[in-house]
């Protein structure tokens, strides 16, 4: 974490957290999502539900996105945030908590750059979807990634266990939605526009 940030959590300690504010899609992208956002629909659709995602404003100014990445963690329920200062923002997740990107000498890199290490384990879900467990933890293969993944699985490198999707937050200890988690059912797509 960043020396102002722990400066910052010093100075004001019970700052209140917030949530459904900033969501990470399955492809390592940003987004802010505003008030009005947060009441058109959640950052990222569940299997069964009507309703359309609300992904908000994709990030693009890099400092920002490296301070971001520089003051990401997880708490100890598994939910990601980002500590921006003295506020804790939780962070809404498309799918994992990492997003890998393979590279052509054989390196796994989170989304943030972070070498991830070697891949312990790989998992193949029903939609085709690869994941990547490592040091860091489980992460999802990029789609633009997903030739070298092949090329990795025929040489017999990784070896894809199936996995049920849905079942991955609960496998590996991470929080998908921390403003679902907070709300219940409650969902602030449905409440009434103030």
């Amino acid at each position: 974490m960043d020396d102002i940030v722990k400066a910052a959590l010093a100075k004001w300690p019970n700052v209140p957290h917030c949530v459904g504010w900033l969501g990470l899609d399955a492809r390592g992208n940003w987004f802010m999502r505003d008030d009005r956002c947060q009441r058109s629909g959640p950052f990222a659709v569940e299997p069964g539900e009507a309703v359309m995602a609300s992904k908000g404003s994709l990030l693009k100014h890099d400092k920002l996105i490296d301070f971001i990445h520089r003051n990401c963690a997880a708490d100890e329920a598994g939910q990601w945030f980002f500590q921006n200062g003295p506020q804790r923002v939780y962070l809404e997740l498309e799918a994992t908590p990492f997003i890998w990107r393979l590279q052509p000498d054989g390196r796994v890199l989170a989304h943030s750059g972070q070498d991830a290490g070697e891949a312990r384990q790989s998992l193949l879900d029903e939609l085709g979807r690869l994941y990547l467990v490592t040091a860091l933890g489980i992460g999802l293969v990029h789609t633009s990634d997903m030739a070298l993944a092949a090329d990795t699985v025929e040489v017999g490198r990784w070896t894809p266990e199936p996995v049920q999707a849905a079942a991955l937050p609960a496998d590996w200890g991470f929080v998908r939605s921390p403003q679902r988690r907070q709300s219940g059912a409650a969902a602030p797509w449905l409440a009434p526009a103030g």
